[in-house]
């Protein structure tokens, strides 16, 4: 199978409707997209291109949070390939929180990076919160909306009624130690409803890069009607009872008056 070309993948980035200029946050997995020219580094290269100059390049970091977090030399953990190797990059910033750090290039990325509160990871003001008020776009390259970190964001402004804990090393005064940082935590298998709300209202770009699947939509549209639906129903992301699923059994336990006495 040929590559596909740094060209080629600007081209298919561009008619799938990404803003020049704009803020762009990236879940990818770089197994879906290849063989591209240049590897991960070609696909990140042809992501800088496609928003150009005044673009701002996002994509998430996490940690595991077990060791004290070093924005500089902590890996990732099950990032992918290419934001594992994009923070690691000449001018790329990174935030700071000790579990769900993000990478950010270009003019806005000091602004996406500024420190936050440790709980919600994943709030209004985090990153993701930073890119949603920003009028960014959610690009998912060879992914689905499970793994879409905007729609925690959703959960927090709805502000769904469970939270699973999770211990996380962090530093004070010198001295290591582990807290626990409360988050909307579950499979996220839910998450996927989202893609046919925003499909369903033409809110949603399809199409390929590289070889992959690939799915474009406004930050601002995504929450706007991801909370709409948290409104009505707000365990709609979460597994039912019963289903096997321990993660979203632990955020159903996690809720006043279901998992308390």
């Amino acid at each position: 199978m040929p590559e596909w070309t740094v060209r080629q993948l600007v081209d298919q980035l561009k008619a799938l409707g990404m803003r020049e200029g704009g803020v762009l946050l990236v879940h990818t997995s770089f197994r879906k997209v290849r063989p591209v020219e240049g590897g991960p580094l070609g696909l990140i290269g042809a992501l800088r291109r496609a928003l150009g100059r005044d673009g701002t390049l996002v994509m998430p970091t996490m940690t595991s949070g077990d060791t004290v977090f070093e924005p500089g030399s902590t890996p990732s953990y099950g990032m992918g390939i290419t934001a594992e190797l994009f923070w690691r990059q000449p001018g790329v910033l990174r935030s700071t929180h000790p579990g769900g750090s993000f990478a950010a290039e270009g003019p806005q990325a000091e602004r996406i990076c500024q420190p936050q509160p440790l709980s919600p990871p994943h709030g209004p003001d985090s990153p993701v919160g930073r890119v949603h008020r920003l009028g960014g776009q959610v690009l998912l390259l060879g992914v689905t909306h499970s793994e879409n970190t905007m729609l925690h964001l959703a959960e927090a402004i709805a502000r769904v009624p469970y939270a699973v804990s999770h211990p996380c090393v962090v530093e004070a005064d010198g001295i290591p130690r582990t807290v626990m940082v409360p988050e909307t935590d579950h499979c996220c298998a839910g998450f996927k409803l989202a893609g046919e709300w925003l499909r369903a209202r033409g809110l949603q770009r399809e199409g390929k890069v590289g070889n992959a699947d690939a799915c474009l939509s406004d930050a601002r549209d995504l929450v706007e009607v991801a909370v709409e639906h948290l409104a009505i129903h707000p365990l709609v992301f979460l597994c039912p009872h019963g289903t096997g699923c321990g993660e979203c059994e632990a955020a159903h336990a996690s809720i006043p008056g279901v998992g308390s006495p």
